[in-house]
């Protein structure tokens, strides 16, 4: 995890609030997987400089991060002009004034954004959907080694034990609008569908856990062998408050 070296409150609570942003794609927060290069406030003022794994880094997915990032600093009572920068992107130059001139994901990208920002947040927020369920499900067979497979079609939130797998299939279940009731089923799709084929659905849920998991493994490799020499902390000299 991601150690942070502040000074004063308010770099904490930026740095806090940029523990919500999650990449879309590894359904980690940026702050855990250590894309915060550096926070530097100044009176109200706030500057976050982000880093990714490689510089050819989905565009789309790099958008919604430095663009979400801003969006949870804006909206923190006491900022007043927050800049939020990409480094080291093959897009960085684009991004970058997209997000100053708050133009948008169309209107940054122009044609070539070939989706709405919001349905592949949508997307990406049903996946993690899927891997939560997994994680919760395949949790309840191992702590249960003869439980039959097909049982866990009936399983309900109430079921579940109260840990951290399960806290976190209830923040996507309360995303996607799903019911969060005690006797609410947990192997439902994104719309709260029970499948017809309950292993079938399992095995199709561990697939896209094991890619996220995997993918956000690789991406940690990729960061530590692209910035060696930049540990995956906030470095204290990168972390300045200017009294205004």
């Amino acid at each position: 995890m991601t150690a942070v070296l502040a000074h004063s409150p308010r770099q904490h609570e930026a740095y806090d609030a940029l523990g919500v942003v999650i990449d879309p794609e590894l359904d980690e927060p940026i702050t855990d997987l250590g894309f915060v290069r550096s926070v530097v406030v100044s009176g109200a003022d706030v500057e976050v400089h982000l880093r990714l794994p490689t510089s050819f880094c989905a565009p789309n997915f790099a958008y919604l991060m430095a663009s979400d990032a801003k969006d949870v600093l804006v909206a923190l009572p006491w900022t007043d002009v927050v800049v939020v920068e990409l480094d080291d992107h093959h897009d960085s130059d684009l991004i970058n004034r997209g997000l100053a001139a708050d133009a948008g994901y169309r209107g940054t990208f122009r044609h070539e954004a070939d989706e709405d920002l919001d349905e592949l947040r949508t997307t990406f927020q049903r996946k993690a959907h899927t891997a939560a369920v997994e994680r919760c499900l395949t949790g309840l067979l191992r702590a249960e080694p003869d439980r039959p497979v097909e049982s866990v079609g009936d399983v309900r939130l109430g079921d579940l034990p109260g840990d951290d797998h399960t806290e976190a299939l209830r923040r996507r279940r309360t995303t996607l609008g799903l019911p969060d009731r005690p006797d609410a089923l947990v192997l439902v799709d994104h719309e709260g569908r029970a499948p017809d084929d309950v292993p079938m659905a399992l095995r199709r849920a561990r697939s896209t856990r094991i890619s996220i998991d995997g993918n956000a493994h690789f991406c940690r490799g990729l960061l530590g062998t692209r910035y060696p020499d930049e540990p995956t902390f906030i470095p204290l000299t990168q972390i300045k408050e200017h009294t205004s």
